[in-house]
């Protein structure tokens, strides 16, 4: 897939950056504790995704998205977590052939129309967050981009993306890989590139929902602050919540 930015390629444990018939080779992953500079990151793509995943891309050098991987299911690729009055609950997007779809690429995964859940999710978006400060500040955009109905999920988590980007007033290029690796292992301190090199920072499935009875997160990486239910702070959220209550200052609770 092309950007305005460029290619992002993977071959052999490392990435390659095309802009312009350029190429800049970029070394194998290294644990954070190693970095000279804020790397890149990989991520899958998720749709309207946690906190945590932006909190991530804070200082980042850019986002890569994998569309090489095989989809799975009950993941974030195709649920988020919001608050309702009566506790956390998933919204799932459904997709055709769900059976079938693990041996698909996450990239051609299409959305199954057919079942209502456009109209579901939105409704319940609007019953849980109507009365928030900035639902109103925030709600055409994302209705925009629901009702154009895109055949792809990783297409509607793409554009989900780039909205919350904008909104979170996060500047950074995304690339998208072109062959999978499902591993990367350091090259040993031998092979540490300049400081001026950024790394790369795998967050692949880092972030996951628990099991579906619980519907429960299981990582947070944000501030807390003020809900629309309940008296204790519910982490894990999709970033919907965030910006739902805090609109532009939404930001400064990702550190």
């Amino acid at each position: 897939m092309e950007t305005q930015d460029g290619l992002l390629s993977i071959s052999q444990g490392k990435f390659a950056v095309y802009r312009y018939s350029r190429i800049l080779t970029l070394p194998p992953l290294l644990p954070r504790a190693e970095f000279f500079r804020m790397p890149a990151i990989l991520f899958e793509s998720q749709y309207n995704p946690p906190a945590a995943f932006f909190a991530e891309l804070l200082g980042a050098e850019a986002l890569w998205l994998e569309t090489q991987d095989n989809y799975q299911k009950q993941t974030y690729r195709n649920r988020c977590l919001i608050l309702t009055a009566q506790g956390v609950q998933p919204l799932t997007v459904p997709v055709i052939d769900g059976n079938r779809s693990e041996k698909v690429l996450t990239s051609a995964i299409e959305i199954d129309y057919r079942q209502n859940w456009v109209h579901r999710h939105w409704r319940t978006l609007q019953t849980a967050y109507g009365g928030t400060p900035y639902f109103e500040y925030y709600a055409d955009y994302l209705h925009d981009i629901y009702v154009q109905k895109p055949r792809l999920l990783f297409q509607l988590n793409l554009s989900l993306l780039q909205l919350l980007l904008r909104c979170l007033k996060l500047r950074l290029p995304i690339h998208f890989t072109t062959d999978y690796q499902p591993v990367y292992t350091p090259a040993g301190h031998a092979s540490f590139p300049q400081p001026s090199t950024p790394f790369v920072l795998d967050r692949r499935n880092w972030l996951t929902p628990k099991s579906a009875a619980s519907a429960e997160p299981d990582r947070t990486s944000v501030r807390p602050y003020q809900q629309t239910f309940g008296k204790d702070f519910v982490p894990g959220l999709s970033i919907l919540d965030l910006l739902f209550m805090q609109g532009p200052a939404a930001g400064s609770f990702l550190t």
